[in-house]
Order: structure tokens, then sequence, then C-alpha cells
């Protein structure tokens, strides 16, 4: 396309121009210290600004999707397709210092009828994109793991009861919430110290979507 705007089902996707980057100014490494300006660390020189538009999965029907486009200068629009994504991979970390969602801080206790911050847990929850479930764990630690999503890795102190509890929570559920404390793995894998529940979860299409743990 050349330069106009879009609209989908009646939802303004912004404007789009084809234009091409500067073909100088790239740099062979990328330091952002000091000052910042406009052309540091640039990339893609000589490539187009802009070849993706995304579109919110809310704006899309399941047949009948009407794409309006308003060209200024010329375009073909026969290069136009759409691509479906979906989250393939969720992750989550929480430590147990950590606040407790805040659903619970709302239970009624018998002081003051509220419960305590300090008398609830953290928790984490992970959840896939509608129509999908956690089909497998990846990943799931309870103690002191290392790392970060998709490269996480067990530390010095691991529960192994880790990947089964995570299992029973999750798989085969669109959504999940694990507590995080000691009690929900059966023990404490290293005393006097904070332990994080990091977990990584994959996610697939399923007709089933009736179960749900949120």
């Amino acid at each position: 396309m050349g330069k106009g705007q879009a609209w989908v089902n009646g939802h303004n996707i912004g404007r789009f121009w084809s234009l091409v980057a500067p073909k100088d100014g790239c740099q062979e490494t990328c330091d952002y210290r000091g000052a910042y300006n406009e052309n540091k660390c640039a990339k893609n020189c000589g490539k187009l600004s802009q070849k993706w538009y995304h579109v919110p999965r809310s704006w899309l029907k399941s047949s009948d999707n009407l794409l309006v486009i308003f060209e200024e200068t010329g375009g073909n629009p026969l290069g136009i397709s759409v691509n479906l994504h979906y989250t393939r991979t969720i992750c989550g970390s929480v430590s147990e210092s950590d606040y407790p969602p805040l659903h619970r801080w709302t239970r009624q206790s018998s002081i003051h009828g509220r419960t305590s911050i300090s008398n609830t847990t953290p928790e984490m929850q992970l959840r896939c994109d509608d129509g999908h479930v956690i089909s497998d764990i990846v990943f799931a630690s309870y103690g002191t793991p290392l790392g970060s999503c998709q490269h996480f890795s067990t530390g010095q102190c691991h529960a192994d009861s880790s990947l089964s509890v995570v299992s029973n929570a999750c798989l085969g559920r669109n959504n999940c919430s694990i507590e995080v404390s000691n009690a929900a793995f059966g023990s404490d894998p290293c005393q006097y110290t904070i332990k994080t529940l990091a977990v990584e979860a994959s996610c697939t299409l399923s007709s089933n979507t009736g179960k749900s743990q949120l």
C-alpha cells in the first residue's frame, strides 16, 4: 500500500504510509548509555518503517469482516493479508513476599470484618487467550528459581512437588491460580529464605473451554 487510513469493522487502525527508512545511519553495535538522540541505536535501515498493523482480536468477527481502505497515493491492496496470532507461551514469577491479589483483601473475617493482608498469601495467576487452554507446564519451580520467561532454571532451593502442584492446578484449563506458600507445596524447601514460584506454560487451541479456576 502507499499512504492513507484503514478501518476494520468500523474501527480505525490508524494511518499507513509505506515510508522506507534511510539506508544510512544504522550502527553495528547499540549502546544507549549517555544522552539520547533520535539517531542512537537505529536499525532496519533501508527497510519499511512499518510493515505490520495490529488489530485487537475483539474487533474481528468469525466471518464477514470488512476492511475499508482510504488510499491517498495509490497502492495494491492484493498484497494485504491477515494473520491471526495467539499467545503460545505464558509465564509468571511471584514471590511469597509479594502482595496478595486484591480480591483476597476483601474477604470477611472476625477482625473488623476484613482479612488482614498479613494473613493472606500471594497467588500466581495464569491465563491463556480465550478459546485456548494450558496444555503443558514447561517449567515450574518453587524455591529460588533463576532467569526469566523461557529461560527459567532451578536454583539451589527447589521444591520437588513444584511441577505436580502446578500441573494439577492448571493443565487443561483456560486459567488457574496457585497459592505461593509452603503449605501449597507440602513443605519448606529452604528455611529462612524467601521463596519464589516461577512457571512457564504452553497454550493451545481447545474446543472445550468450560474449565476455569479463577
